[in-house]
């Protein structure tokens, strides 16, 4: 089951529901997709069965929704700051390999040598855990709240500061946390984890920096367990062309890490478990114009589509205007 949203002309959602290739319907008394998974969390039943009570009604036009720019994210929070972009990295077969080169260039190391590569060797040995066991803990960072999650066809903006905007095709895991304090996932979604790839150039200790941007996931979330072999395709588009485009590959298959491994070491921090609060956990990838040498400008189109997760997320990248920050005395 595939689930999105769409904004109304009067402030309200349309939740609308569809198998791979089939037609859209709007799922009957929905408020939000949160809502939904909400009282899926804390009933004990599946976002299926709630869907199945609740019925379906008219047909949703979802291309025809995308075109007119109505998608929202498909899932939202009340209050954005109860909705947390974070992601993990280094945990994609040959995810390092581009990271390693420029961090062993800036650390005058051997390739091979760096804290890069020693963490993904770590995610090799130990990112896949048996029963029982836990396995190492990957990269984390943290993107942001809700004010940073990008519609699917709206403008990722890069901040005036930014050295580089770049895309980042990714899988994203989405979260509620029920009443109880305990973390459900609702599926999985194509991303754009947008980064900052410059700046992180400049010392690996500037990842942080180069993470605080905008991203975008959807537009419809595939519910339930994600292939173990996902592949898909990022692209950039300019002034009506492909100009980049290449293959990615995600799902366990392609992982050093297993999805539990991630999740767990997320959602072990008490404040990831807040009663009532979304979670969108971008995986990683191997995947990176940046990394072909390529140079994004305003104007380009990013799409991502993977086959089993709906339609193509699509964002255009803008730049934008120098903001004067003044610090105040109290």
């Amino acid at each position: 089951m595939l689930i999105s949203q769409v904004k109304n002309a009067d402030g309200s959602i349309t939740v609308a529901v569809r198998d791979a290739g089939g037609e859209a319907r709007v799922v009957k008394g929905a408020a939000s997709v949160h809502a939904l998974a909400m009282e899926a969390a804390n009933s004990g039943k599946s976002l299926k069965a709630v869907v199945d009570e609740k019925g379906l009604g008219d047909v949703v036009d979802l291309q025809d929704a995308y075109a007119k720019g109505l998608f929202l994210p498909p899932i939202t929070h009340a209050d954005p700051a109860h909705l947390h972009l974070t992601g993990t990295g280094l945990t994609h077969l040959g995810s390092a390999s581009t990271r390693d080169a420029m961090h062993a260039a800036v650390s005058k190391v051997e390739e091979g040598a760096t804290d890069t590569m020693k963490m993904f060797k770590m995610g090799l040995e130990g990112g896949k855990p048996k029963p029982g066991e836990k396995g190492v803990q990957p990269e984390w960072f943290y993107k942001g709240n809700g004010t940073q999650s990008v519609a699917p066809g709206a403008e990722l903006v890069s901040p005036s500061f930014a050295e580089d905007g770049g895309e980042e095709p990714e899988m994203a895991g989405i979260y509620v946390i029920s009443d109880k304090g305990a973390p459900f996932r609702i599926g999985f979604a194509v991303a754009n984890e947008f980064s900052d790839h410059v700046t992180e150039r400049v010392n690996y200790l500037y990842l942080a920096h180069s993470k605080l941007r905008p991203a975008s996931f959807g537009p419809e979330i595939r519910v339930g367990e994600a292939p173990s072999d996902i592949r898909g395709a990022s692209r950039i588009i300019r002034d009506g062309k492909v100009v980049w485009e290449k293959p990615f590959l995600s799902g366990e298959t392609n992982m050093s890490h297993t999805f539990a491994n991630l999740e767990y070491h997320h959602f072990k921090y008490g404040i990831f478990r807040e009663p009532g609060d979304v979670h969108v956990h971008m995986f990683g990838t191997a995947t990176l114009s940046f990394g072909d040498g390529f140079k994004t400008q305003a104007g380009d189109i990013f799409e991502i589509e993977a086959g089993e997760f709906g339609l193509p997320l699509r964002n255009t990248l803008a730049v934008a205007g120098e903001d004067e920050i003044v610090i105040g005395q109290l």
